[in-house]
Parts: structure tokens; sequence; C-alpha cells
């Protein structure tokens, strides 16, 4: 397929009509200038044409960051097939992009130049200063307005190639209806702020939603869906400048994700596919996480998005740095993954300048202050180096494997049973608590029920107790294990 790049200055609504032209809001968008920094990649239908639509950072210059910006999306620019370069039409032209524009126009790729913010038709005017680009190719377009926006999109489809025309039963999933446009900042009003002092998240307040189908009839089963196994969705967590960014960059092999000293470098989550061992492994780079007081400006966006990568995830990475001391934001973090019952890897990053002969007693800390995540191996490895970094592939497919398995429900019985008569379930109010029998009803999570005469009687101590015996059954490792109490026949 051809690739797309809408390249141009800061602020001159680049993330917008890429918005648009995916039709769904998924770049952040703000009016401060850096707020795209990594190159992010998205499946784009024109008419019947499907294409890589790619959205880069503004070309400036000034700091480390804004530099390595620069130098990504022009990388990017120069692999596209096809340009289209965007100017701000409310401002004069500017030699900086003139530069810019005829480098790339002689490189012979297809280019456009946009001139976007022609809001009504006495903009208009304003887009005879841009002729003296010297092309021909040049649209006046308002993306916050949809206007004249046609003559653009013809243009495109005239450069993709007919080989590329779909059918529409063969859509790509990521291609989603457009939904209403609004703001990130009208979109991030939907969520809550919680009164913690020291972290930001969002509360949930449904309640746990019910499977009761399986109650109906009571031995079915998930089907197995082998698509569905071997895609695995992994976000990278952590709390800025714990290296999330070069540990992405590491398992791809390739700088996708800028790496920079300044905190808060990721803001939009990134991610990549790749193929390894036949199975597809999605890797998102997130915005590291802050306390609630140092979240500053489109960081607020940043985080509304990882959390709901989070909840789009199988599995994650949590990244610590095993240089320096770990912090209770490390532990807050590490909660949203317990949160969302993933699969879990803890990474402990730049273990490379870490304090080796301390070994152990890092890892007991670790295991202390991350009680919840038990079950979660742990790893030390170094993302700039690389040191160790090729065995985190092989450990994803062993933990999916745990997170998606299936275990017959006699042999579930048989492990519950040696359980029950080793410690039996204590009375309550002076009932007698019956487990009938358990079913595993659904994976990744793995999910078992427990059918019971009293559902409130399974104390939280002894699904500890069951969590334990069943992890000794069964490799249950780098996955949590959810026990759900019902009545027989409950639905």
């Amino acid at each position: 397929m051809k690739k797309i790049a809408i390249i141009g200055r800061p602020n001159v609504g680049k993330s917008s009509l890429f918005n648009r032209l995916i039709k769904n809001r998924d770049a952040i968008t703000s009016d401060l200038a850096g707020t795209t920094r990594d190159v992010k990649r998205k499946h784009v239908i024109i008419n019947d044409k499907q294409a890589i639509l790619l959205d880069t950072g503004g070309l400036d210059k000034g700091c480390e960051l804004f530099d390595k910006i620069k130098e990504m999306s022009l990388k990017a620019a120069y692999a596209a097939d096809i340009i289209l370069y965007m100017v701000d039409g409310k401002s004069i032209p500017e030699d900086e992009d003139k530069k810019f524009f005829y480098e790339l126009e002689a490189m012979g790729k297809d280019i456009a130049l946009v001139v976007n913010k022609i809001d009504n038709d006495k903009m208009k005017e304003k887009l005879w200063d841009y002729y003296e680009f010297g092309t021909g190719d040049i649209f006046g377009i308002s993306v916050s307005h949809n206007r004249n926006t046609v003559a653009l999109l013809d243009w495109i489809y005239e450069k993709l190639p007919d080989e590329d025309i779909i059918k529409e039963d063969d859509t790509p999933e990521v291609i989603q209806e457009e939904k209403e446009d609004i703001s990130d900042e009208e979109f991030f009003s939907q969520y809550e702020q919680n009164d913690d002092d020291e972290f930001y998240y969002w509360d949930d307040d449904e309640d746990e939603v019910e499977d009761d189908s399986i109650f109906a009839n009571n031995d079915n089963i998930k089907e197995f869906d082998e698509n569905d196994i071997n895609h695995i969705k992994i976000a990278i967590i952590g709390r800025t400048n714990v290296g999330k960014s070069s540990l992405l960059n590491a398992l791809l092999g390739e700088e996708r994700s800028v790496v920079s000293s300044v905190a808060g470098t990721t803001i939009d989550p990134i991610d990549e596919t790749v193929e390894y061992e036949g199975k597809q492994l999605t890797f998102v780079d997130t915005a590291g996480l802050r306390r609630r007081g140092r979240i500053l400006g489109i960081e607020k966006y940043a985080l509304m998005r990882t959390k709901a990568m989070l909840e789009n995830a199988n599995m994650a990475l949590v990244v610590l740095d095993g240089s320096q001391p770990f912090l209770d934001l490390d532990e807050k973090i590490a909660g949203l993954v317990d949160h969302n019952h993933l699969a879990c890897i803890i990474v402990l990053n730049k273990w490379d300048i870490a304090n080796k002969q301390e070994h152990e007693k890092i890892i007991r800390e670790v295991r202390d202050r991350f009680k919840f995540l038990s079950y979660a191996p742990i790893i030390t490895l170094s993302a700039m180096s690389g040191q160790r970094v090729d065995k985190l592939h092989d450990m994803i497919l062993q933990i999916n494997e745990n997170y998606s398995q299936r275990i017959p429900t006699s042999r579930v019985n048989e492990v519950l049973e040696r359980a029950l008569r080793r410690h039996t379930l204590p009375s309550m109010h002076g009932q007698v608590i019956r487990i009938y029998y358990a079913t595993q009803y659904e994976t990744r999570p793995p999910k078992i029920a427990i059918v019971m005469n009293k559902p409130k009687g399974l104390h939280f101590t002894y699904r500890r107790y069951l969590t334990n015996k069943f992890r000794e059954a069964f490799n249950f490792e780098g996955t949590p294990l959810l026990f759900k109490a019902k009545r027989r026949g409950e639905k």
C-alpha cells in the first residue's frame, strides 16, 4: 500500500486532517506547538482505495526534543509515496516552508500544498500568496469546518494505484465510522478527576458486567478463537523517563518512538505490530504517568488515551527504572494492570547502570511493593544497549499461552476437590457452605465459575487459597486468575 505523509510546521492542523481522513479522533489535537511528537500510522480509505496515513510532528527547531521530532518527521516524509505539505493560510508564506517543500518536491514524490484554515470565502484571497511556491497542486481547505476537501481527496485518489481498490467486505477493522467532531478538551471533560493527591486516574462507576450466559447451560465454554489468541496487544506503561520509548524501539529494532531526556516526551500512544513465531505482537508505547499536581497541559489528554489503551490491551509491560529507588507512583501505575486484569511482565530497565550487587535486594523490594502482581515474572534488561531485550519476545508468547489457556472442566474439578479435602469451606452464620462444581467460562484472563449454594460464603481468603492451588496445578505465570461464585442455574 502507498504511504501518505502529512508534513508541516507546528500548529497548521496536521493532526486534525489526520483525524478527518481516518474518520476517527485518534491523534491528540491542541493549540500547543509540539502536541504531536511521534509518527502515527493508520489505515485509511480514500473512496474505495486503501493506503497508510502518517501523522507527523511539526517541523520546528529549538531544544533537543523538537530537533528529534523534526528528524523523525522528515524520515517519515522521505519514506512516504505521497506528501501533503500543510501550511497555515492565516499567516504569510514562510521561507522555511518553501525550503522543506522544494526539498521534498525534488525527490520526485507526489506532493500537494495544502493551505489550511481557509474558513470562509473571504479567506480565499489569502490562497493567492501561496502560488509563489510554484506548484499547481495547491488546495485551500478548512479542516475544522470541513470545507473544500473534496478536490484534495480526488487528487489523493488519483495518485493511489488501482490494485489498492478494496471490496466493501474487506474493509479493515481499524476503519471506523466518523464520530462527533469534538475537541480533546471536551472529550476529556467527560472523565472525572479523582481527589487522590498523588495520582491522576479515572473512576469507573459501572458495576462489573456479569457474564451469566454459561449458567443457563452450565458447561458451555467460551469458543476458542484462533485469531484472538494469535494477536497480542501489549501496553508499555510506567512513569515518565523510565525508558518506555527506548524499550519500544529496542523491541522493534528501529527508531519508531521519539526518545529524549525531556520527561513526558510521549503524548500520543504509539502502536506498532510485528510478526513473531506466527503471532502478531502489537506494542503500544503509552504516555508516562505523573502525580496529578505535576501534569502539564496536553499531558492530561495523553493520560486519558493511556487508560483507553489499557482497557483494550491483553498484556502490560510494567517498566521500572532499576537504577533508581522505586516510588509509590510506580505501585499506583502497576495497580492499573491489576484493575484491568491484564497479563503482565515486570521490566526492570536501565540494568546496565543499576547496582547489580544488590540484585536480590532489588528483586525482593519489587515483590514486596507489588504483591498484587505476584504472578508477574521479572526481567532485567537495558533498552538502550539491547541487553536481554530479545528474551522478551519469547516471554510474551509464553505468558500469552497461559493467559489464553482453557482448562477442561474435569481437570478444574479435580483440583477443586483436592483443595476442598485439604481445607474445607468455613460455615457462614452457622450455615453449611457447599460447592457443587467449577468450570472455566472465559479466557484472557482465565475465569472460573464456582457453582455453590451460598455464593457470598466464598470469602476472599478462600479465593486466595484456591488461586494458590490452581497455580500449583497449572501454569498461570504472568496471568491473573479470577473466580466468580454463582448459584446453580442462576441467570
